[in-house]
């Protein structure tokens, strides 16, 4: 079973799943934690290779159903029900998959630096990624994604937690995930027609300049999705502008609460 850690605050409240994105750990939500305990019950996971949880036993064919399964054999462990899922960058393409293929078990959707279409920059970095990952150390490519991604002084924080997890893993375990990649167009296209219904949040940093323009124009199509921007901050805007974050996050949480209970 994969890595986890829980705050309970009340066993009334909602719980609350944060998924984070390749490369990081459930450590990248450290500026989410003291305001998400107030109120909610708080579930945290790494998911397979990466922070505390064991290398994944990976399988030709492998995809990112395999990987949201294992969050909900932790749920199911725990016997929570349905949860609130927040996530950032790759995390965010996880908990879609969880609401296709669980939607009973999810009550909304947070997706923070959310990628829901791999644009041609993205997908030529992921093209030299391929052809080289046999041959260059992983940490190389990690950073030097890293800095394309998140290129600003603003950034700075952000750019050095994910790194700094990422020299957590393995060269394997990155191969791995790198593979997750491949063809993820079309299944992306595929998760957003399917899980429409499921009241969702996007929400991007203003200067998260590989992903925002087609995280708007979906967001924009989605009867039951609310895109929100913030200012001066970029992929993994939950480091960046924390403060911001939280209060639209919790805020969002709390009204689908608040219709759940009419």
């Amino acid at each position: 079973m994969l890595y986890y850690r829980t705050y309970v605050k009340d066993e009334s409240l909602p719980w609350v799943t944060f998924v984070h994105g390749a490369g990081g750990s459930s450590a990248i939500w450290y500026k989410q934690m003291k305001a998400y305990k107030k109120y909610f019950n708080v579930l945290l996971v790494d998911l397979r290779g990466h922070g505390q949880s064991g290398r994944g036993t990976w399988e030709d064919g492998d995809h990112f159903s395999e990987v949201s399964r294992e969050i909900i054999d932790v749920l199911d462990h725990l016997r929570i029900e349905k949860a609130h899922f927040v996530g950032i960058s790759l995390g965010t393409i996880v908990i879609q998959t969880i609401a296709q293929e669980h939607p009973a078990r999810v009550a909304s959707m947070i997706l923070g630096g959310a990628i829901t279409e791999l644009n041609w920059r993205t997908r030529f970095l992921i093209a030299i990624a391929n052809a080289t990952k046999y041959i260059l150390p992983y940490m190389l490519l990690y950073r030097l994604f890293a800095w394309i991604i998140m290129p600003k002084k603003n950034h700075l924080e952000s750019r050095h937690a994910f790194v700094r997890q990422a020299a957590k893993m393995c060269q394997k375990e990155f191969i791995n995930w790198l593979s997750l990649t491949k063809s993820v167009n079309p299944y992306l296209e595929k998760l957003q027609s399917s899980i429409s219904h499921i009241p969702t949040l996007f929400i991007m940093g203003q200067e998260d300049h590989l992903f925002i323009k087609s995280v708007k124009t979906i967001a924009q199509k989605a009867k039951t999705a609310t895109f929100k921007v913030i200012k001066g901050a970029g992929h993994v805007c939950n480091i960046d502008e924390p403060d911001l974050f939280n209060q639209i996050t919790i805020e969002f949480i709390n009204r689908q609460k608040r219709r759940l209970a009419s």
